[in-house]
Order: C-alpha cells, then sequence, then structure tokens
C-alpha cells in the first residue's frame, strides 16, 4: 500500500521528535485524514481510525492534564495500543512523562510543532493529500503559460519540446519535458511535475539535452503546474475536418478527471508557440466568463433576425 513515512513527515512539516528512541524508520501514514482524539480520551473507541495520524491541541492536552493518575494510565495504555502512526502536540505542548513512556513502550513516535492546531493541521492533510494522491505517468511536456496548466500531448518527435523550448524563450515557465506525473488531488485538480531524474532538462533532436534551469534562470522552472488544458499535436491531413469555431468543448480523461482539450494540426509555417500562449489565453477568458465563439454566433443571430425584420418591412 502506498503510504508516507514518518521521518519523511518530520523533514517537511519541521517536527521535534520528542521519544527519539523510537525506531521511525518503517513507520508510515497510508491516509490524508487526521484525527484529534477527543472522543478517545473521553474513553470511546468504537470506530476508531488507527491509521490516522493523531493531533493534540489545547483542548486535548488541558484535559488530559485534569485527570487522576490512574485513570490517565489507563487512558494512555488503551490509546496507543491501537499502534496509531505518531502523535503530534501542537503549539509546543508538552505532554507528561507517563505518555512519553507509554506511547515508548508500543514504538509510537510522539512529535511536537510550534504552528497552532488548526493552521498545521490544514497544512498537513494538504501535503499528505497530495503525496498520498493517485498518480500516472504519461508522455508528454508541461509548460506554465500566463499561470495556465498547458500539457502538450504527441507523437514522438511532433515538435513538443521545440514548442515548451520557445514557449520559455517568450518568458513561460517548464514544468516537465518527455515524461509528466500527474497527481489526482481531488474531483477537479491534477497536478503535474516532472520526475527527478529530468527535472528543468529538455531533449532537442539532434542538440542534445538542454538544462533549462541553468541555461535561461530559475524564473523559467517551476516545480509543479495544475493542468487547465491539454494541446494535442497532430500531423495535419487534408480529409480531417478541424474544429474552427469552439463552440463544443472537447475534452480528455487522466484518472477519471476531465481536461479541456484541443487538436492542434502541424503543418509547416504555423507558429506554435503563439498558438499555445492563444489558446491558454482564450481558456483563461473562458473561465472568466467569455467565449468569443459564443459572442461571435450571437452576433451572427443578431444579424440574421434584423435582415429578416428588414425584410417584413419591405
Amino acid at each position: 500500500m502506498k503510504g508516507v513515512s514518518v521521518k519523511k513527515i518530520i523533514e517537511k512539516m519541521n517536527l521535534k521528535v520528542l521519544n527519539p528512541e523510537v525506531d521511525i524508520r518503517n513507520r508510515k501514514v497510508t491516509t490524508a485524514e487526521v484525527n484529534r482524539p477527543a472522543l478517545q480520551l473521553a474513553g470511546y473507541f468504537d470506530y476508531f481510525e488507527r491509521s490516522r495520524i493523531e493531533i493534540v491541541g489545547m483542548v486535548e492536552h488541558t484535559y488530559m492534564q485534569k485527570l487522576q493518575h490512574e485513570e490517565k494510565l489507563d487512558l494512555y495504555q488503551k490509546f496507543f495500543s491501537h499502534n496509531v502512526p505518531c502523535v503530534i502536540f501542537s503549539r509546543n505542548l508538552e505532554p507528561d512523562t507517563d505518555l512519553l513512556r507509554i506511547a515508548t513502550e508500543h514504538d509510537t513516535p510522539v512529535l511536537s510543532t510550534d504552528y497552532g492546531t488548526s493552521a498545521f493541521m490544514a497544512e498537513l492533510i494538504y501535503y499528505l493529500g497530495e503525496a498520498l494522491a493517485p498518480c500516472i505517468s504519461i508522455h508528454g511536456v508541461l509548460v506554465d503559460v500566463y499561470g495556465e496548466g498547458l500539457l502538450i500531448m504527441g507523437e514522438s518527435g511532433i515538435g513538443k519540446s521545440e514548442a515548451a523550448l520557445e514557449l520559455i524563450r517568450r518568458g513561460h515557465r517548464l514544468v516537465s519535458d518527455d515524461v509528466v506525473e500527474i497527481r489526482k488531488i481531488n474531483k477537479h485538480t491534477l497536478v503535474g511535475t516532472a520526475p527527478d531524474i529530468t527535472r528543468y532538462f529538455i531533449e532537442l533532436r539532434g542538440v542534445g539535452i538542454i538544462d533549462v534551469k541553468t541555461l535561461f534562470g530559475v524564473e523559467c522552472v517551476k516545480e509543479k503546474q495544475n493542468i487547465d488544458l491539454v494541446i494535442k499535436l497532430e500531423d495535419w491531413k487534408k480529409e480531417n475536418e478541424y474544429d474552427r469555431l469552439g463552440l463544443e468543448e472537447e475534452y480528455t480523461e487522466f484518472l477519471g478527471n476531465k481536461v479541456v482539450c484541443h487538436s492542434l494540426p502541424i503543418r509547416p509555417g504555423r507558429n506554435l508557440a503563439v498558438i499555445c500562449e492563444s489558446a491558454a489565453v482564450n481558456h483563461r477568458q473562458k473561465k472568466m466568463g467569455y467565449n468569443a465563439a459564443k459572442e461571435l454566433y450571437r452576433r451572427v443571430q443578431e444579424n440574421l433576425q434584423k435582415s429578416d425584420e428588414d425584410e417584413v418591412e419591405e
């Protein structure tokens, strides 16, 4: 089962380990959901989801401090017997020695952060949601064009990398070339990243490998980007019919999420970078409520209606 190691969470969230004698190397978190153990501290363990990280805030901490010693020991034994991935105290709250001792006996890491409880939970859930999201790898190029994530796809050698290079020279940012890792963050959001081994590199046939970050500067690269629009490059064929108005949106699907997709025929003399820029701006404009194709259709309809009225008057 896919999981995120507790060690990686400690490094990413800058957490302090309160019982360092516990071995955290093989402990993993398999769900992005977290829990504040209010009911469990009251003794109710039915439906307790033991796979979640437990977050202890001011309310839980204050409640535990008011318990009698024997009651506290019994509660700690029951709680840590469920083998939760780890327990994190927010606001730099310090657990008592009994909790640390029993947690250590059950090999459960106890951690601490100086963040407020709600803010820390939000950041942790976002990080876990991204790290544990379903992921696929596809062949393509992902570029940030005017803030829109443009995924360029097509057969090998059709010109995807060349188009991306021209977009970079025009001030846009490369996310990934050749292989794009797509993660489904939620039912509306797909995020694309580059594999570690090829990050910031572009392959140009006849030239070789180019390091975009070194050649053009850090302002021309980006680590991740939401995927907003797909451009599919294909060889132009005279017998094929291509959309000339764009009244009806076409979609492609990744991990169950639909993304607007345009098929772009390639012919000598077409400036791919300019077309990609225009497609990105047009898509952004549509999201803001303006559709040029619908506006043209409205004008045509008004003109036809006016012509009909003029004929009736004559």
